[in-house]
């Protein structure tokens, strides 16, 4: 009996690694997929549906911003944290990378929108790194687990520094309003995570 349980546990996680390997890699790879269509075909002025500060029509920026770029170097620089932290964020379960995903966008984009200088585009995806970070040491202080405190301490000790000057406006031609908002959006995010799975454990 204990043969077979084993066997159905490594399974079972083979499946759910598998799972999210292909989850990921689709997310990720549907940015990549914008970026070359956009190279391609110029013509297209995609990135000009980034997010638009205090405009109607900039407020789309706040689903597609993520998924364009300026150039090569933009994209690569983002995509090492999407794939790491949005791993991370995976675990225990999917809808955790989910509600970090949300809070992210939502929080990148609406502080953009908020904060940006006027006639100013914001695109790319790091206000979503941003929110996976935040996501996921905000989940460590709400959590309080082993795993969820271990976890916030590799994200803090590897992005601190990164992740603290992001937030500051010292570089020209950064985002640190979409980095400043999607911070705060996974932060958010955890905290609403958390209090919903507390409930459901109490209940």
């Amino acid at each position: 009996m204990n043969a077979i349980a084993s066997t159905s546990t490594v399974g079972s996680l083979r499946a759910q690694i598998k799972a999210r390997i292909l989850l990921l890699g689709l997310f990720v790879g549907s940015m990549w997929l914008v970026f070359f269509l956009s190279a391609a075909l110029p013509s297209l002025e995609l990135n000009r549906h980034g997010v638009v500060p205090r405009t109607l029509s900039g407020l789309q920026g706040i689903v597609f911003a993520p998924w364009l770029h300026a150039g090569l170097w933009h994209i690569v620089a983002n995509t090492g944290g999407l794939l790491i932290l949005g791993w991370l964020c995976m675990w225990p379960r999917i809808a955790n990378f989910w509600q970090a995903t949300l809070g992210g966008m939502l929080g990148a984009g609406l502080c953009a929108w908020l904060l940006g200088a006027p006639d100013s585009v914001h695109i790319g995806a790091s206000g979503l790194v941003f929110g996976y970070a935040g996501y996921l040491v905000a989940r460590g202080y709400y959590a309080r687990s082993i795993v969820s405190i271990l976890v916030a301490l590799f994200v803090a000790s590897s992005y601190g520094l990164v992740l603290l000057f992001g937030l500051l406006p010292i570089y020209p031609g950064v985002s640190w309003q979409s980095h400043l908002g999607g911070a705060l959006g996974g932060i958010l995010a955890a905290r609403a995570a958390t209090v919903k799975s507390s409930n459901r454990s109490n209940a």
